[in-house]
């Protein structure tokens, strides 16, 4: 009897074809941290106003937010996951190098006005987001038909996560080493610093993309006797209190990670006077203690109320960083660095608990999870787009005089310090009215990343 039901049980997946799907992301990784910490710095580099950067980032970021939720639809409609993630891809690719790479409408017009500069990194922005979109939800909704086994399942997941952060901190490398060059302010050599970035993070994204597409198969999923894709409606996530709760904590999470991330740089050059070289090497030591507690998180046994424990950790660790943000002065900048150890640590609580109540959300309802997460993006990308714009607005692209002993206001401060940490505080309240359903699941017998 017990042989039959060992049969029943799934077969769990091998560590090859768990690290083929983990590493399906990374060409948008790496992108992503390159588009949030880098991006608002280049455009206004290169000579554009902070409005006119703000710009360029919102068109993106509703361009990515209704690409999100259609994409979301005609996969839980049609399917073909590799399809959609390779076209996604490609879009990334060729839109990515022009948009760190110069502005191509510029360059085929033969002008360099402020509103060509916009209206072409505008474009530049949209294919690239809209790609964005194709391959991340094709990505993270395709685990559930590449494994029935609910432990392979934690590991796919787990494992793309631990990429994400190896991503980003090969962006930050890669920074550095191209920061960190001596080279002159001219705006010609601010592009080509950008540009050689692009190169070099395109073709290291294009390796892992290669090797998913080759090693990953294409999930074969339910169908009626008419050939149709059998879908959850929408309407079944709508009229669920829980799917409102999970999406307040994923949004503010996402809140918290993209509007630190964009202000990051900034921060660290304009405020803290700090060398070039920090704006890659902060954002790193950042990457580098989330992947580390990302890791020893996978030892642990999950439960409902362990996700909510360690999620409000995480929240009200970041309320105290944002606070310290805000009133560092410029003479104790070296602070910085202790700083974004705990920030790397918040960030690293909060978003894994976040996608782990996603998961409690979906739960077996698995025919639907694509809109889950094409919804929950939606709203992400739109009100993160409406606070980026808003707040790069009104963002100096000069450094504010200061007296190095007191810390002075700036929209770049109080970007990075107190819209996080209102956010984080927020979703540590929501976090404590949520119920799920199943408060003790079974705990899993492998390490999440075997």
């Amino acid at each position: 009897m017990a042989d039959d039901m060992a049969d029943d049980e799934p077969k769990a997946l091998g560590r090859c074809s768990v690290f083929t799907y983990g590493v399906g992301h990374m060409l948008n990784d790496i992108t992503s941290a390159c588009w949030y910490t880098y991006l608002l710095l280049y455009l206004t580099d290169i000579g554009l106003s902070p409005r006119n950067a703000a710009t360029v980032t919102i068109t993106g970021q509703f361009a990515d937010a209704l690409t999100t939720i259609i994409a979301g639809d005609l996969i839980d409609r049609f399917g073909h996951f590799k399809i959609w993630h390779g076209m996604g891809c490609l879009l990334v690719a060729l839109s990515f190098t022009s948009l760190f790479g110069g502005c191509l409408p510029c360059k085929i017009i033969g002008s360099d006005s402020p509103v060509v500069q916009t209206v072409g990194y505008c474009i530049s922005a949209v294919i690239f987001c809209s790609g964005w979109s194709c391959t991340q939800i094709s990505h993270m909704s395709m685990v559930n038909g590449v494994t029935l086994n609910p432990t392979s399942r934690v590991a796919c997941v787990s494992c793309r996560n631990a990429f994400t952060m190896i991503a980003s901190l090969i962006l930050y490398a890669i920074a550095f080493f191209v920061f960190n060059k001596k080279s002159s302010s001219s705006q010609v050599d601010i592009k080509n610093q950008y540009q050689l970035m692009a190169y070099i993070s395109i073709f290291i994204g294009a390796v892992f993309v290669i090797t998913f597409q080759l090693g990953t198969k294409e999930p074969s999923l339910k169908q009626e006797s008419d050939g149709k894709r059998v879908t959850v409606s929408w309407t079944y996530w709508l009229k669920k209190a829980l799917y409102y709760q999970v999406l307040s904590i994923y949004v503010l999470t996402r809140v918290v990670t993209n509007v630190s991330q964009t202000f990051l740089a900034v921060y660290v050059i304009n405020d803290l006077r700090m060398s070039p070289s920090s704006k890659a090497l902060i954002p790193a030591i950042i990457y580098l203690s989330s992947f580390i507690v990302s890791v020893l998180l996978q030892e642990l046994k999950w439960s409902g109320e362990r996700l909510k424990a360690l999620f409000s950790a995480g929240g009200l660790l970041w309320l105290f960083c944002g606070a310290a943000v805000i009133f560092l002065p410029i003479n104790m900048n070296a602070f910085m660095y202790v700083l974004s150890v705990l920030i790397g640590i918040a960030n690293a609580l909060m978003m894994v608990t976040a996608i782990g109540m996603e998961s409690e959300l979906v739960d077996k309802d698995l025919d639907g999870s694509a809109f889950v997460y094409g919804s929950l993006g939606f709203v992400d990308k739109v009100l993160c787009g409406v606070f980026l714009y808003f707040l790069e607005s009104y963002e100096s692209a000069d450094p504010v005089a200061c007296d190095p002993a007191y810390p002075c206001f700036s929209v770049t401060r109080f970007s990075l310090g107190f819209i996080p940490g209102i956010s984080a505080l927020i979703g540590v309240v929501v976090a404590f009215f949520i119920r799920f359903h199943t408060s003790h699941p079974k705990a899993l017998t492998e390490p999440l990343l075997a």
